[in-house]
């Protein structure tokens, strides 16, 4: 029998070992997409508890917490740090196979050199021995100490930018910390923030916005602020994948419906949200960013609590009407308009995965390799078999020698052990099929692939250049 979660944890093979701990495991991290604020890393903020930096935020340990019956004030609410720390203590026995239990223990081993397992028994041991721990490190520490050497942060068209700007003049400071264009507030026009946010970009671009190209202009306006403060990327979050014809009068009569406070119809919508999204990408295209695309999330289900505690508290699912169809049309557009950039698509559904690989496929090309990719396995599919489904479903239908890996998609410092999850899993799979004879056993090979599976590849795609 293994032991709990030790070194070799995952690694059933010989070669997954190797491939993990002579190559893997000492690699550097590259973070293309997360959810911290880049003022906490300017202050450089240390935590008064390890329930501040690992429960605060984290949606993935409120939804359970909240299924094993703890109350909403030990989740979100008014209790002490240590009082939720103990709720999740008191969760973690009964989530066997799910990721987070070996995300939290990876999170310990790593973080905090602790090995026993988290239980209501350890809580007391653990709590007080993490927080000792926790005295020695602030937010920069913590990144350095996951020999992390660049991230992209997530930031709206209207942003300052400000901090990005301090972080990059602080010599003490060696890790790049990039933002990210995320314009969802600006194109998802059946949100009700939508026209208070035109309003806002307005403001910022100094004029007032009133028509579809309007928008779109003001989105490439910012889209060149970026640009000038070190962005390599745009990420774009959808409900659903769109496409309509980009018509230039549906999309304007969808405009004025909604900053009168009518809702467009969906086929308006969908023509708005098109004609924006391809003068965005053909931007991108003409810088050289990465664009990436999420999609196919239910977002904000439980309306009562979402108007108690706002948006990103663990009240989305997948959605299983992803518009996975519109991928192929809306690439397409993107290549009429001389605007199709390096691309990252992503479905929250899994079963768009071959979907993704195969529409991909069709506009490769140009002498960029893997310029389509297939994003790592998403939010709610970041776990063993999912990850493994992902890789497999790439690898069947695609190079997946040039995949950009994995990301965190979280807003915590410890969060870096994802990375490690995943380059295990990896390991695991390319382990199982050289011993199984599906590849050869040749170490430079090898060693070249999961190299750049972890690392090269993501460095060199967005032009980290670290």
């Amino acid at each position: 029998m293994a032991k709990f979660m030790d070194k070799d944890f995952l690694l059933s093979t010989k070669t997954a070992k190797k491939l993990y701990h002579e190559v893997a495991e000492t690699l550097p991290i590259i973070d293309y997409h997360c959810h911290i604020n880049p003022k906490d890393i300017y202050d450089d903020v240390k935590f008064d508890t390890i329930s501040d930096v690992w429960l605060g935020g984290d949606h993935y340990k409120w939804r359970l917490m909240r299924a094993a019956g703890i109350t909403e004030d030990k989740v979100t609410g008014n209790a002490s740090g240590e009082e939720k720390f103990k709720a999740f203590a008191e969760t973690m026995p009964q989530i066997i196979g799910n990721p987070v239990y070996h995300w939290s223990h990876l999170e310990l081993q790593r973080g905090f050199d602790i090995t026993i397992p988290l239980t209501p028994e350890t809580a007391d041991v653990i709590f007080d021995a993490a927080n000792e721990k926790l005295k020695g490190y602030s937010a920069r520490q913590l990144m350095r100490k996951f020999n992390v050497k660049a991230i992209c942060t997530t930031d709206e068209p209207a942003d300052t930018l400000e901090y990005h700007d301090l972080i990059a003049a602080d010599e003490t400071m060696e890790i790049k910390v990039l933002p990210a264009f995320r314009p969802d507030k600006a194109i998802n026009i059946e949100k009700p923030a939508f026209a208070p946010y035109i309003a806002k970009l307005g403001e910022v671009v100094g004029r007032e916005l009133t028509s579809a190209e309007d928008v779109a202009a003001a989105l490439v306006e910012r889209i060149d602020y970026f640009a000038a403060h070190g962005c390599l990327c745009a990420d774009h979050g959808l409900d659903y994948c769109m496409y309509a014809a980009p018509d230039s009068e549906t999309a304007n009569n969808a405009f004025k419906k909604a900053m009168s406070g009518e809702a467009p119809t969906k086929a308006e919508g969908d023509a708005f949200k098109t004609l924006v999204t391809i003068a965005c990408a053909r931007r991108y295209a003409e810088l050289g960013w990465v664009m990436q695309i999420h999609f196919g999330c239910l977002r904000d289900n439980n309306k009562p609590a979402v108007a108690v505690m706002g948006p990103d508290h663990g009240h989305d699912a997948v959605n299983s009407q992803s518009g996975v169809e519109n991928v192929a049309p809306l690439l397409n557009a993107f290549v009429e308009n001389d605007g199709l950039p390096k691309m990252i698509l992503y479905s929250l559904n899994p079963a768009d995965n071959t979907a993704i690989a195969t529409i991909m496929a069709c506009f490769q090309g140009g002498g960029v390799a893997g310029k389509l990719q297939q994003g790592s396995a998403w939010w709610m599919n970041d776990h063993r078999p999912g990850m493994r489904q992902q890789l497999t479903d790439l690898a069947c239908n695609g190079v997946l020698g040039r995949f950009v890996g994995m990301l965190t998609d979280s807003r915590s410092f410890l969060s870096y052990t994802r990375h490690e999850y995943f380059r295990r899993v990896l390991c695991e799979l390319i382990g199982e099929w050289v011993e199984s004879g599906q590849y050869p056993d040749d170490e430079k090979y090898l060693t070249k692939l999961v190299t750049d599976l972890c690392y090269n590849n993501t460095n060199q795609f967005f032009g980290f250049n670290v």
